[in-house]
């Protein structure tokens, strides 16, 4: 049976393990699929690195030869950013490719479009390592799940930012000394924005919200709250209490709609994802008939995130011949059955949060605040007051009961307005993870 032809783009960290992975397992993944997978064409800036780290492979300079070329079935698109992946896969896909990409943020911002002209052209579009590297959360969401009516997810899906909240808890160091060592360990970016400011998690949990509902690709509805202010006392202040702090991406169904938000959140240190530290990430779904299922793993990476895009590679080799009809859709429901939805701002989400105030050490006050929070509606399950700071003043941490999040903001407006209060109140959303 005739080779299936590979053309990769990028020799990056998974470009590298992408090639290393289809070279070093050749023999393995010919038993599984029955024909040989040759990685016949490379496009990278570095025209000496392709030659070293493919050696049998064709190089070309144009990566646009690559995907126009006849001999070329499947186009491995691993550049990242969007302008040039973009349109490189816009044209691999109208020139009859199939398509294996681990770009979230192109997929989160134009996967819509990328999926219209597949359908059009009949071509496939796989997309594992896009999300939570190594970890088969794609599959499990596409197809494992496709009896079930999905109610949530929630992951910790960045593992640069799960370094640095495991740092400061475990050793109560400070967020930029933290974020210094994660940057000479290689795990964080010279220029960490798009990790710690919640960007790279947002992409990843918009992809599985809409593989979950059966929506389009909505980036754009995805609310983000990053790590870079997270004070190490109040880290050390929710472990006092019995919770640890992650970043999550969190997505929900409800009767209002649809949540999609990534933020600091408090959870029960008894919880699994509670206990998920280092660079690792954990994908929680909670499904109607299943249940509860966890998935774990390393979230990046050269081999795991390679071992996912060849798993894409060798799912796409066993359906060419398959009509469409036969293929499993890319956003897991049938294409003309996606729904629109409404998505809840973050005003209209009901969560139980953790506050952290700062006011004068003297009578009255904590009785105050307690009527401020009861005059929202908003009940309290425990009340800490903390240790007197300069000045005499205190800090008080609390812990409440869930409520709509437009009633807790009302109420921290009202609480920085009193006199006694003399610094912002620091606010951490909480779950249970009893949903």
């Amino acid at each position: 049976m005739q080779a299936i032809k590979i053309g990769l783009l990028g020799l990056g960290t998974v470009g590298s393990g992408t090639a290393e992975v289809l070279q070093k397992n050749a023999a393995e993944i010919s038993r599984r699929l029955g024909r040989e997978v040759r990685l016949a064409m490379v496009s990278s800036r570095d025209a000496a690195k392709a030659r070293s780290v493919c050696p049998d492979a064709q190089y070309v300079a144009d990566p646009f030869e690559l995907v126009r070329h006849p001999d070329v079935d499947i186009v491995v698109e691993l550049f990242g950013g969007t302008q040039i992946a973009k349109d490189l896969v816009l044209e691999a896909v109208e020139n009859g490719k199939h398509v294996v990409t681990a770009n979230k943020k192109l997929l989160a911002e134009y996967g819509n479009e990328i999926f219209a002209l597949a359908g059009r052209k009949n071509v496939m579009v796989q997309f594992e390592a896009a999300v939570a590297g190594g970890i088969p959360i794609i599959k499990a969401l596409r197809e494992g799940m496709s009896a079930n009516r999905i109610k949530s997810i929630m992951g910790i899906i960045n593992g640069t930012s799960n370094f640095i909240l495991s740092e400061m808890r475990e050793k109560g160091s400070p967020f930029a000394q933290v974020l210094k060592q994660a940057q000479e360990l290689g795990y964080a970016e010279a220029d960490p924005t798009f990790d710690i400011e919640g960007h790279d998690a947002g992409h990843k949990i918009t992809i599985m919200s809409a593989l979950a509902f059966g929506t389009p690709v909505n980036f754009g509805a995805c609310y983000l709250e990053g790590i870079s202010k997270l004070d190490a006392r109040d880290i050390r202040y929710a472990e006092e209490l019995g919770y640890r702090v992650k970043l999550l991406g969190i997505t929900r169904l409800s009767e209002k709609g649809v949540e999609l938000r990534v933020h600091p959140t408090l959870l029960p240190e008894c919880r699994l994802l509670a206990n998920v530290n280092g660079v690792m990430n954990a994908v929680r779904v909670n499904a109607d008939m299943v249940g509860e299922t966890l998935y774990y793993g390393a979230g990046a990476g050269a081999l795991p995130t390679a071992s996912a895009v060849v798993a894409d590679i060798i799912d796409i080799s066993r359906l060419l011949s398959a009509d469409s009809g036969h293929r499993v859709p890319y956003l897991a429901f049938q294409p003309g059955r996606l729904q629109e939805v409404h998505f809840l701002s973050m005003d209209e989400i009901t969560s139980s949060y953790y506050l952290r105030v700062q006011a004068a050490d003297k009578a009255g006050v904590l009785g105050s605040i307690a009527n401020i929070l009861a005059g929202e509606g908003i009940s309290i399950e425990a009340l800490i007051q903390k240790g007197v700071l300069d000045n005499n003043q205190a800090e008080i941490v609390i812990l409440t009961h869930s409520t709509v999040e437009q009633n807790i903001r009302r109420a921290i407006a009202r609480i920085e307005a009193e006199a006694s209060v003399s610094a912002p109140v620091v606010m951490i959303r909480m779950e249970s993870l009893n949903d």
